[in-house]
């Protein structure tokens, strides 16, 4: 079954543009079902670098490899092509011919020195993830939503995430089998391959303590300590993690460094299926998890494409998110349970410091409204609403 994913139109529209359009993400987030249906129609093919025949012949010699595969196709696509040796200038060979390619990966090694560097000016990158709430309700095949639907439906998507085949499986068991599955395939087999991690166990037990560090600040000595891990060992899990699109690190936004005092990231999942698969708990109702619900926030506003920061002062007041839009500044408050005009003291100095147009508070339950602080609209939302709201 197909969903309707919501990147088709910028993909179509840089595919008009250049002849290598490069799709990244998460593994088995979609990107092999979304390309099949981007080119029906077309004279294409669809080659993977796990192919043995495919990759020797890429990595032994590229004029072959193009007469066998790239002859009379209108568009090609191929897949993890940085597994490929010297990929970048083979397919800046290729772009330069005129090929038509389409080429994946779920590790931002594609987007490093090896790969993309080569391709400056003649390659898109757009990055798919897992089903954002608007798609997973398009895979559900809910049209109209009533609060209690809503509530259902943001619970069961930020408990089991956005994982396409997750998605669309009925049933709590199966859905916790697939994301155990993901974890075997994606933490202990991709991330150790790509990055050359011998100690799959040490990685899998830095895994489940990340699991429950989601939302917090990063103090990579305190985690070195903690995990009895060295300050490297620490960093290159990290990185390697990031780089697969399991964690994103989320860094501080200042422009007073006199009182803005927070210097280290913090921890997100990008997909909160998975974390709570590695930290084995999947909580019946939301009512207790604010870090989960703000995990879950964070990663639909990562979705939109956006720049997301936190802000912390030395005076201790903190906002969860702000987004900066091309110099536009939305302080974002993650909220269980809110009601319209009741705002944080920590908001209030934002929005005193910074004179925002627009600030929000994202609830799970509550009533949607708007009040006026300053000058600033503060808008009171559900999470359904944060893509109409911030693209405005």
């Amino acid at each position: 079954m197909y969903v309707e994913r919501d990147i088709r139109g910028k993909f179509e529209s840089v595919a008009s543009l250049y002849n290598l359009v490069a799709i990244v993400g998460p593994r088995q987030a979609g990107k092999t079902t979304f390309l099949k249906e981007q080119f029906k129609g077309k004279g294409s093919s669809y080659l993977m670098f796990d192919d043995p025949d495919v990759k020797t012949l890429f990595d032994e010699d590229i004029k072959k490899f193009e007469s066998q595969y790239l002859e009379g196709q209108d568009v090609v696509v191929l897949d993890e092509v940085q597994y490929g040796k010297d990929a970048g200038t083979k397919l800046k060979y290729l772009a330069d011919k005129g090929r038509k390619l389409w080429i994946t990966s779920s590790s931002q090694v594609m987007l490093g020195k090896e790969v993309l560097s080569w391709l400056v000016g003649r390659v898109s990158v757009v990055r798919l993830d897992t089903f954002s709430l608007r798609e997973y309700l398009r895979a559900k095949k809910v049209k109209e939503t009533t609060p209690a639907v809503l509530s259902r439906s943001i619970w069961e998507h930020a408990v089991y995430g956005g994982y396409p085949k997750v998605v669309i499986t009925e049933g709590a068991d199966l859905k916790t089998i697939l994301l155990r599955d993901l974890i075997e395939l994606m933490v202990l087999k991709d991330v150790a391959r790509t990055f050359s991690i011998g100690d799959i166990a040490s990685l899998e037990r830095f895994s489940k303590y990340l699991s429950h560090s989601m939302g917090n600040v990063l103090v990579y000595g305190q985690v070195a300590s903690d995990m009895g891990l060295s300050f490297q060992t620490v960093k290159k899990y990290l990185d390697a993690m990031e780089k697969s699109y399991l964690i994103a690190r989320v860094e501080p936004f200042f422009t007073n460094k006199l009182k803005e005092v927070a210097k280290q990231p913090k921890l997100y999942f990008v997909d909160t299926g998975l974390r709570n698969a590695i930290a084995n708990s999947f909580p019946s109702d939301l009512e207790n998890e604010g870090k989960l619900f703000e995990n879950y926030v964070f990663s639909e506003l990562l979705k939109l494409g956006l720049t997301v920061k936190y802000w912390q002062t030395k005076s201790k007041a903190e906002v969860d998110f702000v987004i900066d839009k091309g110099g536009t500044v939305i302080p974002v408050e993650v909220k269980l349970r809110a009601a319209v005009g009741k705002v944080e003291r920590s908001m209030r100095s934002f929005i005193s410091a910074y004179k925002p147009k627009v600030a929000v508070v994202v609830f799970y339950k509550g009533t949607p409204g708007t009040m006026n602080i300053d000058g600033c609209k503060v808008v009171f939302t559900d999470v359904s609403r944060l893509p109409w709201l911030l693209a405005q």
